[in-house]
């Protein structure tokens, strides 16, 4: 019997010389990336000389050769290699070396969070399976223009149409309705658009809804990170600079607001500025103009603005935090992306369509979901939103022995949540932890029942050999909760 092969994971290179450091980040990458460690600059030489390696992660600080200075090497042998600096160091001459010397992607800080460097590192693995599509196509181009303008159109429209509106997986019943509405209404219109709501809930997809319906929806779509870097580097990247600026500033650059020209840009987490940041931010949305770093004269600029953040900023601007008139000039438009625990309707929906990406990407097929499992997905609160829903999906498929995934595959802490779609947990529901402790110790053993049955897939046997109870003790408490079934 024969079936598709797996396909090949992207391939990271972690350059660090503490053990515990290199053990970390392979556990973090492992599902997801074709991991290789290097302890100093000489080892992972002669990996990049032996392995096709897509991503580097470097250390900056290590004995002997530097990160930087082994990513400059890296940047002019193997060009094509995404180069990543992980530090735990803030010093703003290495930050402004590594960008120009080693044309780094990223500059990361220890400590880091897994969920935010996983997230980082998946971009970066698109970013380089892009780059390598357009190399192709740039030579398809010198033989074959029309056909590849016509790709380019084709893909445009495509474009379009995953991030249009409907491309935002929702029920008739939605709070995400409205929202959508009102961009329906706005979208089309020069006016700055402030979207707040949770990490995870959505806030790029959004932003790229509103650009593809807006009239510059053939024009760039340029996203920035605005909490991730500090002060110098983020008005760097985000204005440009001329050759001299500083010290490293070895040739101009253009900033993310002249890449935009004619576009959108997306200023992600602009509430994790600071008041300094904020005062020349607000000059480039009054005036229509910025001054790269070492410049003699501004430039003009047409963009649309679209900012995002978790913070509450009208507390911000009543604590003096974020400055009022800014705000106002991000906020002509306010949208509120819901969490998705207030968008219970929406998970079975939203499941079902992570699973169809899920199944792409681990190259692994299933019928679907069991009635069970959807009443657990629906009953979770999902404090990390459509990230964590998306992980634990993954998490489920990986895990899955039979051609439907159940709850038995759920996560303990899914597990504990009632749901009170079915039956047996509305009897749940009617023994809260309230009341004497008799009360209180009867609603701990039914749930404690109920996990176990869902873990053991209503196996009452090895239910029963878990909990230490005999098969009669264990169906009499069932009757007595309610869980029995047939």
């Amino acid at each position: 019997m024969t079936g598709n092969p797996r396909p090949r994971l992207p391939t990271v290179l972690v350059v660090d010389d503490e053990l515990r450091s290199q053990e970390a980040l392979r556990r973090t990458l492992d599902e997801d990336f074709e991991v290789f460690t290097a302890a100093n600059a000489d080892e992972a030489q002669r990996i990049m000389e032996s392995e096709w390696v897509q991503i580097i992660v470097c250390d900056q600080r290590m004995p002997g050769t530097s990160g930087v200075e082994f990513l400059r090497r890296v940047r002019s042998q193997w060009p094509d290699t995404l180069r990543i600096i992980l530090s735990g160091y803030t010093d703003a001459e290495d930050i402004i070396a590594g960008v120009n010397e080693a044309g780094i992607y990223q500059y990361l800080l220890k400590p880091w969070q897994p969920e935010q460097l996983l997230l980082t590192l998946q971009t970066a693995a698109n970013v380089h399976r892009l780059q390598q599509e357009n190399q192709r196509l740039s030579l398809e181009l010198r033989t074959a223009e029309p056909v590849l303008a016509r790709r380019v159109d084709s893909r445009q429209e495509r474009a379009r149409r995953e991030f249009a509106l409907d491309g935002l997986i929702r029920s008739p019943e939605s709070p995400l309705n409205a929202v959508c509405e009102l961009v329906e209404r706005i979208a089309p219109f020069d006016l700055s658009v402030l979207i707040s709501g949770e990490s995870g809930t959505g806030k790029e997809m959004l932003a790229r809804a509103i650009h593809y319906r807006s009239r510059r929806a053939d024009r760039a779509f340029v996203v920035e990170h605005c909490g991730a870097l500090p002060d110098q580097l983020l008005e760097a990247e985000l204005f440009g600079y001329k050759r001299g600026a500083f010290t490293g500033a070895y040739e101009d650059r253009s900033g993310r607001f002249q890449q935009a020209d004619g576009g959108t840009i997306f200023l992600d987490e602009i509430g994790d500025t600071s008041p300094v940041f904020q005062v020349k931010l607000l000059r480039v949305l009054q005036e229509g103009e910025f001054r790269p770093l070492g410049a003699a004269r501004p430039q003009s600029v047409d963009v649309r603005v679209v900012a995002a953040t978790h913070h509450d900023l009208e507390a911000e601007v009543r604590a003096g935090t974020f400055r009022e008139d800014l705000y106002y000039r991000l906020a002509t438009v306010t949208l509120r992306v819901p969490p998705l625990r207030e968008r219970a309707m929406d998970i079975p929906l939203l499941a079902d369509r992570l699973l169809d990406a899920s199944q792409k990407f681990l190259g692994k097929k299933v019928a679907g979901f069991s009635t069970e499992a959807l009443a657990c997905l629906a009953a979770y609160p999902w404090p990390g939103n459509v990230r964590e829903l998306q992980n634990e999906i993954l998490r489920m498929l990986a895990l899955a022995d039979t051609p439907q995934l159940g709850a038995d595959l759920l996560a303990p802490r899914i597990l504990r949540t009632p749901s009170v779609n079915q039956q047996e947990d509305a009897l749940l529901e009617l023994m809260p932890l309230t009341g004497g402790i008799r009360e209180r110790m009867e609603a701990l053993e039914a749930r404690v029942l109920k996990e176990t049955l869902i873990r053991h897939r209503w196996n009452k046997s090895r239910a029963a050999s878990e909990l230490g109870l005999s098969r009669v003790g264990l169906r009499s408490k069932l009757v007595r909760y309610g869980l029995a079934r047939g």
